[in-house]
């Protein structure tokens, strides 16, 4: 049987000739963890192979780890059969962070061993000070009864399916207990915010009239677990930007957003992986006629600037490595510190102009938009636009009309469509039904506030 994968607290090495890269994987995990394990005789994929396994071979470990890592643990070292091989287990644990192996400070970073710099060291060392005081791994308020149920079972065998978590859904309490996320009935303050509802735990989404902060067209405010705020907060988006829709001869649609989604998403992940939970400050989407700014209120870090990261100058620093962590597990975030380096990469990619503004109160991620096309009459966004391509050789003239009406407009309705082609309610319906048919165009709303647009 295999043993699953390599995780932030789990180990596998072939042999005791991988001796001093397990002290390096033991320092790394426990610099992380303060726990994990390591078997001897076991393949990355976690497949055991066996070793030769001695009261000398054991007693190598133990004297290995006792003299190879600073400060001093004493970890449970004894041999297990897996399979019918004999296999070297070592079961550790240690609190008194930072350690040490061969005089080299580590920390693990998924299955990797990532030495600290001196500046990541005394960064560390005084995260590590208030991390008893650190909002994420405090007790909430909010008891195991209060999560998500169906979240969390499709939290943790999403992670399970792209192979980040060994665990699979039994219940509740096992699982959050398993994620790190309790203490005894309550919650941590991570767990709260990633799988319950509570309403200090919120986002504020905003469309402004102009390029300032003055007049709404909407404003909005959530609250609830992470994931369904930033699924929530990247749908709003997606729905109050422009989009290119082209079409080629065998009508496969592509659509084409003025920014790109994955960046978004990513700098949605960022502002709450990021956030300095205890301001009570809300998260923010603002979208105006010329950018989408997406605000995070926890400030960037000391002595840092973003091109130190997207550079890839420097290892990632994580304000909630906690709930870093889970999102990690879920792939929704890398835990390489990659955000702003894949924020910056897809903006390029799709030619759009980004900007990181560094605030005193939080930072921003700032997207700018193409040039806006909007209805004259109704000062609407206009999803679609003139750059939308089409291929109308299979239409007849009305429904042609009908879609240069909407490429124009950005969205008809069944008494403009009576209007434009000097028809009936009833007939006009008909049309419009029929390219709805053809996936041509989409209904909005209902009844007398119902229009279509392109799909």
């Amino acid at each position: 049987m295999k043993l699953g994968i390599e995780t932030e607290t789990l180990e596998f090495k072939k042999s005791t000739g991988e001796l001093k890269e397990a002290m390096n994987s033991i320092c790394a995990i426990l610099n992380k963890h303060q726990k994990g394990e390591l078997y001897f005789g076991v393949k990355p994929d976690g497949t055991p192979i066996g070793q030769i396994v001695t009261e000398e071979s054991l007693r190598e470990v133990s004297q290995k780890i006792r003299n190879s890592i600073e400060p001093k643990i004493y970890p449970e070292v004894k041999k297990v059969t897996i399979d019918d091989r004999d296999c070297i287990y070592v079961q550790f644990e240690g609190n008194n962070v930072p350690y040490f192996a061969f005089g080299v400070a580590k920390i693990r970073v998924a299955d990797e061993d990532i030495t600290l710099s001196s500046k990541e060291l005394s960064e560390y060392i005084r995260r590590n000070q208030l991390d008893e005081n650190q909002w994420e791994n405090q007790i909430s308020n909010k008891k195991i009864d209060d999560v998500d149920e169906i979240l969390l079972r499709k939290y943790t065998n999403h992670a399970h399916e792209v192979g980040r978590l060994a665990i699979t859904y039994t219940d509740k309490k096992t699982v959050l207990n398993q994620l790190e996320l309790t203490q005894d009935e309550y919650l941590l303050n991570a767990g709260k915010v990633l799988f319950s509802d509570d309403i200090t735990q919120d986002i504020q989404l905003a469309i402004f009239a102009t390029l300032e902060r003055t007049t709404f067209n909407d404003i909005q405010r959530h609250h609830g677990p992470v994931t369904k705020l930033v699924d929530l907060a990247e749908t709003y988006i997606k729905n109050n930007i422009h989009w290119k829709v082209e079409f080629d001869g065998s009508r496969e649609r592509k659509e084409i957003p003025e920014v790109p989604m994955d960046a978004v998403r990513e700098a949605l992940l960022n502002s709450f992986c990021h956030k300095d939970y205890s301001t009570g400050q809300s998260n923010e989407v603002a979208i105006y006629k010329d950018r989408i700014e997406i605000y995070n209120p926890g400030h960037f870090p000391d002595g840092y600037e973003p091109k130190d990261f997207i550079e890839n100058t420097e290892r990632p620093i994580r304000r909630n490595p906690r709930i870093a962590r889970i999102l990690y597990y879920s792939k929704d975030i890398e835990s390489f510190g990659t955000g702003l380096k894949r924020i910056a990469d897809a903006c390029k990619a799709a030619s759009v102009k980004y900007e990181f503004k560094m605030l005193k109160s939080g930072f921003v991620v700032c997207f700018y938009r193409a040039e806006e096309k909007a209805d004259k009459s109704t000062d609407k966004m206009v999803k679609s636009t003139d750059k939308v391509r089409i291929n109308t050789d299979n239409l007849n003239v009305s429904q042609k009309k009908i879609i240069d009406y909407i490429i124009e407009h950005g969205q008809i309705t069944n008494k403009e469509v009576q209007q434009l082609l000097g028809v009936k309610d009833s007939r006009a319906l008909k049309i419009l039904k029929e390219l709805v048919k053809v996936e041509l165009v989409i209904k909005n709303g209902k009844l007398k506030g119902s229009y279509y647009t392109l799909l």
